[in-house]
């Protein structure tokens, strides 16, 4: 609402013949649902701040495999499969920053979406 008036009104002043003289910046984007970014790209947000949803998706990757791998991750041998057994495998960190990565890039695949901004 107040983007849409904020364009007509410099639209006005300015006396231009575009609808959207003005390209806006979403700041504090992060958590905004999907209709609310619509309706900001449609009055002429160009861009979009998202760094605390882009920070909770590479926790979350990290979350997400250590409640999976917690039975795993109390020693360097011993587990659920046998006291001798290695856990080496899943407290490597190229292990689960590899999941932090998978789960900040699904997040950033749903905001290129969101965005309009896919094959570009």
């Amino acid at each position: 609402e107040i983007l849409g008036t904020s364009q007509a009104y410099v639209k006005e002043k300015l006396g231009v013949s575009e609808d959207k003289p003005v390209y806006f910046v979403f700041h504090g984007g992060s958590g905004s649902g999907k209709e609310d970014i619509a309706t900001a790209i449609s009055h002429g947000v160009i861009k979009m701040n998202i760094d605390t949803d882009t920070q909770w998706a590479y926790w979350d990757g990290v979350r997400v495999f250590e409640a999976e791998k917690r039975a795993y991750l109390q020693g360097q041998i011993g587990n659920p499969d046998g006291e001798d057994k290695p856990n080496k495998k899943n407290y490597d960190p190229r292990n689960w920053l590899r999941h932090a990565e998978v789960s900040m890039k699904t997040r950033l695949t749903e905001a290129f979406k969101d965005l309009n901004c896919m094959n570009r």
